[in-house]
């Protein structure tokens, strides 16, 4: 028998009198080394009847959980993995009722109760926020683990305290406990525990071990005993725990150690170094084959010199969490691990291509069409971070790259902001610019978090330099630490930089409205920010033309100190 984590699961659900099913639930036991690394995980949602959209928060928060919770690094908690996680989920979830028509009534918008249960090795952990239950059977009894958020008025009238979407912070309860060979968990929504008896619920369980038949069986007694909502029930049973070796205890309670700075020819961790591309005090970037599918893989470890700050670390784990995220053909696609990994280090596709410094070095004067077109590909990857209420933070041309076919890709993950989780960093830390300062937006300057519209800046500036070969603001952004200087920020369009660019008017103020140091007055997706690049606004041809001052400011102030001479002159012929 393999001395490994064994279970038996049964799950059933019915819409019941509904006409919508608003209930969703799911099961992970991984067959490879997640097993021990991460464990099992068992979750249902139940979708709030005065919501029409409920039953898609159900699905998304079940669906994302699961496949966030096993993107989390190794080297975290079970604990510390699913609240981030659950965080994340309820700061998407309640954004898109702020984005809906249900703004103004959260009932109605994106919100569902959650309960999880996670099994690694010899220990069951909860997590829950609403009134889904999870019990454990004792005998002819359950023992109800996990607590209802639920506010009673009166008898009839009750409300819910917590839930998935409702709010913009989620308190989420925590539970951790021993288990043995033969424990059987439930989690089950209140349609079922409302109206059926624990004693009907373990007389079903032990008629059989077909625990699918069980579940069907228990949810139609509930039916039959007149529920009124959606019912759904999840089984769990134990049959075998893994017998842990003294090395695996260990690995349990420390971290992954950092590892060593590589050369070419180093056999490390199931790869073979072919070649350093990148070395910093930060981290160190090698070019790498997997021994066992031959892929050339790019990885990154992190710089011994900071195997002592916490927040680096934080950032440097988050990165491959961030990336395994994203699904988007615009930005680096992690590598999936088949093997345990015995160092921290983050492993990434390999792409055979340049930089867009690189290229904007080849081609220091480019197309208006080759610039819309890498500002497309470089949008469409924000989008995919911004969908998931992600902002990147430091886009900048060292960060994107570009591959022979053409297709622009963005990097670099390692200051990424995910909306929902704390992030562990020193108050000091936290006060540091997030990215380069000369591509950071103006807000950050103020010590304000970044939006999309942080990132569009960013794209601005990119967008900027390409056709112009300089920075919008020069250095003169990077001293604006009040909104008062900020405010003395003038744009220099792109014409009165270099004549010999012909770029039109309405395109050099597509670019102004993405540089506007005021992030209220900028666009607030990169989605528009392209469309006016490539098509003039009508808004932008209705201008009328620019002072003189923002045309040619040096034709201003030649201007200025003739008339001055001139006046000078005057009164010296006066006297």
């Amino acid at each position: 028998m393999s001395n490994e984590l064994q279970l038996s699961v049964g799950q059933y659900s019915d819409a019941g009198v509904k006409p919508v099913n608003q209930d969703f639930y799911a099961t992970s036991i991984p067959d490879n080394y997640l097993l021990q690394s991460k464990g099992a995980v068992i979750a249902l949602a139940d979708g709030i009847s005065s919501s029409a959209v409920s039953q898609i928060a159900s699905a998304a928060a079940v669906e994302g959980f699961i496949s966030d919770y096993y993107s989390t690094p190794e080297a975290w908690s079970v604990k510390r993995s699913a609240q981030r996680v659950l965080s994340a989920v309820n700061s998407w979830l309640y954004a898109q009722t702020r984005q809906s028509q249900y703004r103004s009534d959260p009932d109605r918008g994106y919100v569902c109760t959650f309960s999880a249960l996670i099994i690694k090795s010899t220990t069951a952990y909860l997590f829950s926020a609403g009134d889904t239950r999870i019990y454990r059977v004792q005998g002819e009894s359950l023992e109800q683990l996990t607590s209802d958020h639920r506010f009673y008025v009166s008898q009839q009238q009750s409300y819910l305290t917590r839930a998935l979407g409702m709010d913009q912070h989620l308190e989420v309860d925590y539970r951790a406990l021993s288990v043995s060979a033969g424990d059987v968990f439930i989690l089950a929504t209140d349609g079922i525990y409302e109206f059926i008896s624990p004693q009907q619920v373990t007389e079903q369980i032990r008629r059989g071990a077909d625990l699918n038949a069980a579940a069907e069986a228990i949810t139609r007694q509930a039916r039959d005993h007149q529920s009124d909502d959606n019912l759904s029930i999840q089984i769990v049973r134990i049959d075998q725990l893994p017998g842990l070796s003294a090395d695996e205890v260990r690995q349990q309670l420390t971290e992954l150690p950092f590892p060593p700075e590589l050369d070419a020819r180093d056999d490390f961790d199931g790869y073979t170094i072919l070649r350093k591309i990148h070395s910093s005090p930060r981290s160190h970037v090698y070019v790498a084959r997997d021994h066992d599918s031959g892929e050339t893989v790019v990885l990154k470890t992190p710089s011994m010199e900071l195997r002592e700050d916490p927040a680096y670390l934080e950032r440097f784990l988050m990165e491959d969490w961030v990336a395994r995220r994203i699904n988007s053909a615009h930005v680096l696609k992690p590598v999936t691990h088949h093997r345990r990994r015995q160092f921290m280090y983050v492993a990434s596709e390999y792409i055979d291509g340049i930089t867009l410094a690189q290229w904007m070095r080849d081609h220091p004067r480019p197309a208006l069409s080759e610039v819309r077109n890498i500002a497309t590909q470089i949008a469409k990857g924000l989008r995919a971070f911004h969908r998931l209420e992600m902002i990147h933070q430091d886009l900048k041309p060292d960060n994107i790259m570009i591959d022979p076919s053409g297709t622009v890709k963005i990097i670099d993950f390692g200051t990424t902001r995910v909306a929902g989780i704390m992030e562990m960093d020193t108050p000091l830390a936290r006060l540091e610019i997030p990215g380069t300062a000369q591509y950071s937006a103006p807000e950050y300057f103020l010590g304000n978090p970044g939006t999309a519209a942080a990132d569009v800046f960013s794209l601005g500036v990119i967008v900027y330099q390409m056709l112009s070969g300089q920075l919008p603001y020069g250095v003169e952004v990077v001293k604006a630490r009040s909104l008062k200087a900020q405010q003395r920020l003038r744009y220099i369009p792109i014409h009165h930089r270099d004549e010999h660019t012909p770029v039109p008017l309405w395109v050099d103020e597509a670019i102004r409205k993405a540089l506007q140091p005021e992030a209220h007055k900028r666009y607030q997706e990169a989605d528009e920010f392209i469309y006016d690049l490539s098509q003039p606004n009508k808004q932008f041809l209705r201008l009328r033309k620019e002072p003189l001052i923002q045309r040619n400011p040096v034709q201003f102030w030649q201007g200025i100190s003739a008339l001055l001479l001139l006046l000078l002159m005057i009164l010296l012929y006066r006297q």
